[in-house]
């Protein structure tokens, strides 16, 4: 084929980039393609931004640096902004490509997308190839279908790390043919109907977008720290830089592949040694692969009251002063407050924070659950509709959590995790 598309969606890489090495191997001339949808920065029925200014800051960060490592190999980013139903036929019609290669979604809004767009190149006698790209094991390496995937984590992961294996990365490319094409223009914040929210000096990490601030990460992380041998007993603290990865951000606008950080993974073994805490990092990497699983086994199903449980519960009303009380860290819990103002001031909070203020959300203010998700989408720099919807119908007991309901002893928490007060003091001072 003469001329084909690349259409990047969240996954803003070179290196193991499944989809661009494809176009590549069939093309004579690629066209790297970005659609700012406009569907993303619309406001949702719970009325929260679909992307907050923190994401679409970090967005924006990571398409100027993938034009920058396309352009260093002899091509460019055409980057777009509206339906991308409308504007992919066109990118098709402008550059008379013969083929649209994309990644492959799961999540309903987003598969619903890729049929449109798939319907709309039909008609231009264009097709449109999906690949897999966003996982540690490729679903077809799984050893059993989607429909038959165990609901709980832990037969899937034991399975699962018995009787498959990971695919090694693919490498980055050398060299791009691409025509002629404009340099990159991107719209403002302003322009997305967002406003520009400085992050907070007191912030755990500062998240630049782009692969290359994602490998820069993985080097220090690993490789110049060790703080990986240590990962597992550092998992669960609240303040610094290093007590986690911070890959979430990265891995969420694929600035990198969780196939590549197993094999970075893989090398710091041979060179420092393999541990529990190495593995652990692969044992979470495993958990964003579940529910990207289950979301495909279960489409819709996350975004309903009941989740995943054939069993009607309760809907639970919304009380408007409850939940701007959460949102504001204004509660009666101080630890919940302090979570809640690092997230508003930062887009991001702990692994062990999001626990706590899904679970006193559910439990203790007694409200339906998708409004926290959605909250959390809107504010999260490393929102994953996967792991986000996932994650919290699993806390509100209607997701894939056996226990069936999950609470938290939200005092105990704060004095197990932040015994010398070192986090609240931080947040509430």
């Amino acid at each position: 084929m003469k001329t084909t598309i690349v259409w990047f969606k969240t996954d803003l890489r070179i290196a193991d980039n499944e989809t661009l090495t494809k176009a590549i191997t069939q093309s004579e001339q690629i066209v790297p393609v970005y659609c700012l949808d406009d569907a993303h920065f619309e406001t949702t029925v719970y009325g929260f931004k679909k992307t907050g200014s923190f994401r679409a800051q970090f967005l924006l960060e990571s398409l100027t640096d993938l034009d920058k490592n396309l352009r260093a190999l002899g091509s460019r980013l055409v980057v777009v902004k509206g339906k991308p139903e409308v504007e992919i036929p066109k990118l098709v019609q402008q550059f008379r490509a013969q083929k649209v290669f994309a990644k492959r979604e799961v999540a309903f809004e987003e598969h619903k997308t890729e049929d449109l767009v798939r319907e709309a190149l039909f008609k231009l006698r264009c097709e449109l190839e999906t690949v897999s790209t966003s996982t540690l094991y490729h679903a077809k390496d799984l050893p059993f279908s989607i429909k038959n995937i165990p609901d709980d984590f832990t037969n899937f992961r034991k399975k699962t790390e018995q009787d498959a294996t990971i695919r090694k990365p693919f490498d980055s490319p050398n060299k791009i043919n691409s025509p002629t094409l404009p340099e990159l223009k991107l719209p403002s914040l302003k322009e997305l109907g967002l406003k520009k929210t400085k992050i907070d000096s007191r912030a755990a990490i500062v998240f630049k977008g782009g692969e290359t601030e994602a490998l820069k990460r993985l080097k220090h992380y690993f490789f110049d720290t060790q703080c990986l041998s240590s990962y597992k007993e550092t998992r669960n603290k609240m303040v610094g830089t290093d007590y986690s990865s911070k890959f979430s951000a990265w891995l969420a606008m694929g600035c990198i592949s969780p196939r590549f950080i197993y094999a970075e993974i893989k090398k710091y073994e041979s060179q420092f040694g393999a541990n529990e805490s190495t593995y652990w990092l692969v044992f979470e990497l495993l958990w964003r692969d579940f529910f990207r699983f289950m979301f495909k086994k279960y489409q819709t199903k996350f975004f309903l009251n009941e989740g995943i449980k054939s069993e009607k519960i309760n809907s639970k009303s919304l009380n408007e002063k409850l939940l701007s009380q959460w949102i504001n860290g204004t509660t009666n819990s101080d630890f919940i407050n302090a979570n809640m103002i690092e997230l508003k001031q930062t887009g991001f909070m702990s692994n062990r924070g999001r626990q706590n203020v899904a679970s006193y959300f559910c439990n203790e203010l007694n409200m339906d659950w998708r409004w926290g998700a959605a909250y959390f989408e809107e504010q999260l720099i490393d929102y994953d509709v996967c792991s986000n919807w996932g994650n919290w119908a699993y806390l509100a007991g209607v997701g894939n959590d056996p226990r069936g309901h999950r609470y938290f002893n939200i005092e105990k928490q704060a004095s197990d995790y932040d015994k010398k007060m070192e986090f609240r003091k931080l947040w509430l001072q």
